[in-house]
């Protein structure tokens, strides 16, 4: 099982230390291991990517896992135990970061305490799936802790060192205690004060910095005895830090942040720096409120002091750091599976983006998961693809339908002048369920391209995509669709087709409503069977009723009811014309008992 080995030290216990201080990227066996760590590092990151993208479904995980896993086992093979040190955003093995860029992923165990993690010979796809599992969760919304999830895990081959107390490695534990009693008597100090400020205790003043803690990385489990708090007591702290850090504290930094710009600072790089600060605080409170207070203010102040100005370079800087990689990645993360209580916030966020982010939110809008949310995002990107459609013509060619639908989506409300075109690369997919949708977009057209792309898919090699062909034709030109649809009836390729086919083509003829259809299928239902081809004939009036279906008007139904009258008729024809009546007569009166 996952086993925690706790230590009182900050500093790791000598068998698991890191090479001397000297470099051990100059010794030829380190740097090789480094490396082979790195490929497991490489393609756990891979994985997880894969994971979040497909988190539904579950029974893929330790596929997506295998590469991570062979890698895992090529070091154990060459080097054995692979042992990590969790850095704030980083694992490290002998002082060299593993991930080429920071992580979040880190810090959910160095949060925790965890400061090495070690994988043993033997470790399976499934504990590794369970610990990537772990590792994605979030115990700020709900999960359990880290700790907790990984002794629950059983995993025989895997083990984690925590770092628990007060000891540093300069100092006796004498000395350290004394300095622990010290922030213990200045809590309890706070807690006994009668001042009604109960947040006071949590502020500090110079004096406070005089004792110059500097070197305790973290104090875990300090116990102050006393009163215990009742319910009441709890949530009106709660009450008050909410009300503190919303109501007051982010508007008067706001505001003081404001003050130091007009107070005549030009110097771009610092405001930019402090602004970005600033920023970031908000998207971890997930307070795009102020972020488009922000923009908004820097918008005035640019048209007062003009484009140029120290106020111009830091709105663009500014607007520039929101759609930058991280910052993308943070929002998406926070839309993807949560219901927004203010869309239009989100929505105001990002179109103060520019062009150049756009990339990063397609690549983004493929782990949203609300189809609200994604709607949302595709809203926003409409204006960037009238004017650069490239980055969404080149994901029609994607192979996620749903990206390809989102892709279409946009291009269609953006309406662009080439979109036709666009569209007629989706025409070739293999995806039946998008070609048809988008034969349904390119059928609003109603231009003279769109209608000969349209009837060419009257040829295409799939029975459905030839039936919805057949339907939109007659939106365009229906004099045009009616003789290219009679040519197809006519063509001694068509018998070979199903009956399906037959009648769906034969009620397209009789939706275009011209005159010629209707006399074409009252020649048919006039047609007297003979010995031999009494079945033909048959069939055929079976099509002429469907024909009179489609057309759904006065004049059909009335003959529609004549078929029903003739007794002439064969029982088979008398019986589908009942059933084409009674829908015609809904679509005209919304009943169908309703005469006309």
């Amino acid at each position: 099982m996952a086993s925690p080995v706790a230590r009182e030290s900050l500093a790791p216990p000598s068998h698991v230390l890191d090479a001397p201080d000297a470099d051990p990227m100059s010794d030829p066996k380190l740097k090789r291991q480094v490396e082979v760590a790195r490929s497991v590092a490489y393609h756990l990151l891979k994985g997880i990517k894969m994971i979040g993208m497909y988190r539904h479904n579950e029974s893929k995980y330790g596929e997506y896992l295998m590469k991570a896993h062979a890698a895992l086992v090529a070091y154990h093979e060459e080097f054995g135990p692979l042992q990590l040190k969790v850095d704030l955003t980083n694992f490290q093995l002998h002082k060299q970061d593993l991930f080429s860029e920071d992580s979040q992923l880190p810090y959910k165990f160095f949060k925790d305490g965890i400061r090495q993690l070690i994988f043993r010979p033997g470790f399976t796809v499934e504990e590794l799936t369970a610990f990537t599992t772990i590792s994605l969760s979030d115990p700020d919304r709900g999960a359990e802790d880290i700790n907790a999830q990984l002794w629950r895990a059983q995993m025989p081959n895997f083990e984690y060192i925590m770092v628990e107390g007060f000891r540093m490695d300069e100092f006796s534990e004498e000395e350290v205690q004394v300095e622990v009693d010290k922030v213990v008597d200045y809590l309890q100090r706070r807690l006994r004060t009668a001042s009604d400020d109960f947040l006071r205790f949590a502020r500090v003043t110079e004096e406070d910095l005089e004792m110059k803690l500097d070197h305790v990385e973290q104090m875990r489990g300090v116990v102050i005895t006393g009163i215990t708090a009742d319910p009441t007591f709890k949530a009106r702290v709660q009450k008050d830090v909410h009300d503190e850090e919303n109501q007051r504290l982010f508007p008067k930094l706001i505001s003081a942040v404001f003050q130091v710009v007009e107070s005549g600072v030009d110097d771009a790089e610092l405001l930019t720096d402090m602004f970005t600060q600033l920023l970031d605080a908000m998207l971890l409170q997930e307070d795009f409120t102020i972020i488009n207070q922000v923009v908004l203010k820097l918008k005035a102040m640019e048209q007062r002091l003009g484009s140029d100005s120290a106020v111009g370079r830091l709105l663009r800087n500014f607007t520039s750091h929101m759609g930058e990689e991280t910052r993308v990645n943070r929002v998406a993360d926070i839309i993807k599976t949560t219901r927004l209580k203010n869309p239009q916030e989100i929505v105001r966020y990002l179109s103060n983006l520019g062009p150049e982010s756009v990339p990063l939110w397609l690549d983004a809008l493929e782990v949203i998961e609300l189809p609200e949310n994604r709607v949302l995002l595709c809203d926003v990107l409409i204006p960037f693809a009238k004017e650069q459609p490239d980055p969404f013509v080149n994901r029609l060619q994607s192979d996620k339908p749903q990206i390809v639908r989102d892709m279409i989506y946009v291009l269609d409300r953006a309406n662009h002048p080439d979109k036709i075109r666009f569209f007629a690369t989706v025409l070739k997919s293999r995806n039946l369920a998008v070609k048809l949708e988008v034969m349904g977009i390119i059928a609003r057209g109603r231009t003279g391209e769109a209608r000969k792309m349209i009837a060419a898919m009257l040829e295409d090699d799939t029975q459905q995509v030839r039936i919805q062909a057949a339907r939109v034709l007659p939106e365009f030109d229906r004099e045009k669709a009616f003789l290219d649809l009679m040519k197809l009836v006519k063509d001694p390729k068509f018998e070979k087709r199903s009956a399906e086919e037959h009648e769906a083509i034969y009620s397209a003829i009789g939706s275009t409503g011209v005159t010629g259809a209707l006399a074409y299928f009252t020649q048919l239902l006039q047609v007297k069977g003979g010995l031999f081809n009494k079945e033909k004939v048959k069939q055929d009036k079976i099509l002429a009723v469907a024909g009179l279906g489609g057309a759904c008007n006065i004049q059909t139904a009335k003959l529609l009811q004549e078929v029903i009258e003739d007794k002439s008729q064969p029982p088979e024809v008398t019986n589908h014309a009942k059933r084409h009546l009674g829908r015609v007569r809904k679509a005209l009166f919304g009943s169908a008992e309703k005469e006309g």
